[in-house]
């Protein structure tokens, strides 16, 4: 088959999707990726990928700009005639979707997120809302990553009850992301966040937890990796950063192309997020052994199990998240260690990438235009 799969940034493909990518290329389809342009092109096409360059604005929703991406991907489809397109992030969902119905094309998207249009309210989720309905009407089948958000789309009317699937994020890669010891008793206790550094993320209130556990815990860490300066509305910026670490309440860690290390070298790894679909970070460090302190939100609760590989904080309140961070520094070296290993075992039961795969792959053959 002729697969082309469309993405907001070319890099989330290589990081998140790549194990479908591989797998479709080794069973002898030909991918084409269709995203804006980055660093990771020339890896994408050394595993074999074609690529075209997409023009488009990843912020908010502009009538103008968004009309013009439309047509781009009606003409694209219409030129590459793929016997299935497969989508992720929100506008080449919502637009891919339209644009492939208007050229008879097989389209398949995959909800990894609901972004700030949903967590906002108001006159932009009500616009949000009415581009799902219509884009997704009558698709034969929608891939979400959390029971949560498949269930506020069906609540809200977005969709009908037999095109929701459920998948487990993009999987996890259990050889590539291993277990790993936990750090030394010698070593201070480690609290990490990997994110882009949004409010959205709950990143004020991971700093303000910070400070509240270190006036206890002078010895405690705590670790921001994750990009500044973001196209996002909720983005933090680099002076307020660089305050944070003048004072002395974070280290900033810039960014990396392999978190593995800051994974292997952290106590507990830390997500505050106010919505996710299925966080990457909170997955990768389970399967690395790493106890978790999360949100009790959509995905990140689907990861984390309360008491067992972590704990549950409520929602855009440093104070619970202090109280999770001193629960987890009450702990024994044992009793951290079990935590880690129960998350691991739970990633090798539901978030194995091969998992993610053999259903992709199902509803690709089903769904196609290849004969």
């Amino acid at each position: 088959m002729h697969i082309l799969m469309t993405v907001n940034a070319a890099w989330n493909i290589w990081n998140f999707r790549r194990p479908i990518v591989e797998a479709l290329i080794a069973d002898g389809h030909r991918i084409t990726l269709l995203a804006p342009r980055d660093g990771s092109v020339p890896d994408l096409e050394t595993l074999g990928c074609r690529f075209i360059p997409l023009e488009m604005s990843v912020k908010g929703l502009n009538p103008a700009e968004d009309f013009k991406l439309m047509r781009r991907f009606k003409r694209i489809f219409r030129d590459e005639r793929p016997d299935v397109v497969l989508s992720y992030t929100i506008k080449n969902n919502i637009f891919g979707a339209m644009a492939a119905k208007a050229v008879g094309v097989p389209f398949i998207p995959n909800v990894t997120g609901l972004g700030t249009a949903f967590l906002s309210g108001g006159l932009l989720q009500r616009v949000a809302e009415m581009l799902y309905r219509r884009a997704f009407a009558e698709l034969p089948v929608i891939f979400f990553q959390n029971e949560d958000d498949a269930a506020l789309f069906l609540d809200r009317r977005l969709i009908k009850n037999d095109q929701a699937k459920l998948l487990p994020g993009s999987g996890i890669d259990l050889e590539r992301f291993a277990a790993q010891k936990m750090p030394t008793e010698d070593c201070p206790p480690t609290f990490l966040m990997i994110a882009r550094l949004l409010r959205d993320k709950g990143v004020l209130e991971f700093v303000e937890a910070a400070r509240t556990t270190k006036a206890r815990h002078p010895e405690a860490r705590f670790q921001l990796l994750g990009a500044v300066g973001s196209e996002n509305r909720t983005a933090i910026d680099a002076a307020t950063v660089e305050g944070w670490v003048a004072e002395g309440v974070v280290e900033y860690l810039g960014t990396t192309p392999d978190v593995r290390p800051a994974i292997q070298a952290a106590s507990c790894v830390v997500l505050p997020s106010y919505r996710e679909g299925a966080p990457r970070t909170l997955i990768e460090a389970a399967a690395m052994a790493r106890p978790l302190i999360a949100t009790d939100v959509p995905g990140c609760r689907a990861v984390v199990d309360r008491g067992v590989s972590g704990y549950l904080c409520e929602v855009r309140n440093a104070a619970s998240l202090a109280d999770a961070m001193q629960d987890f520094l009450a702990l024994g070296p044992e009793q951290r260690a079990q935590m880690g290993r129960e998350g691991r075992a739970k990633m090798e039961r539901e978030y194995d990438q091969r998992i993610v795969v053999r259903h992709t792959w199902a509803q690709l053959t089903s769904h196609s235009n290849a004969k």
